[in-house]
């Protein structure tokens, strides 16, 4: 992306997604790209990337009981959030522009 926007976002991706945390980059990037997903978070990230409106307590007790951390499910929450909202926007710059830069 060459708009003005450009360099923040990109800075915002490298923040989730590169910076230390309790995930490692490696799955923060995997969740973000929707791609190689640990298998015990698949439902869930499929869920906040289609349906954030549904996740329920339920599947955050799902995921601590399956070994996750708050910080991890945290961290795996907004690596989910940024790859969805990457995907509308370069769909939105499809459509309004014909390509993305």
């Amino acid at each position: 992306m060459t708009d003005r926007h450009g360099k923040n976002l990109e800075r915002l991706t490298r923040r989730v997604l590169a910076s230390p945390g309790e995930l490692e980059p490696e799955i923060r990037t995997a969740i973000a790209a929707g791609k190689d997903v640990p298998p015990a978070l698949a439902a869930y990230i499929e869920k906040v990337d289609k349906h954030a409106y549904k996740v329920t307590d339920e599947d955050i007790e799902a995921l601590l009981e399956a070994g996750y951390t708050e910080d991890q499910i945290f961290e795996a929450t907004v690596a989910a959030a940024l790859g969805a909202g990457l995907k509308r926007l370069r769909a939105g710059l499809v459509a309004l522009e014909g390509s993305v830069n």
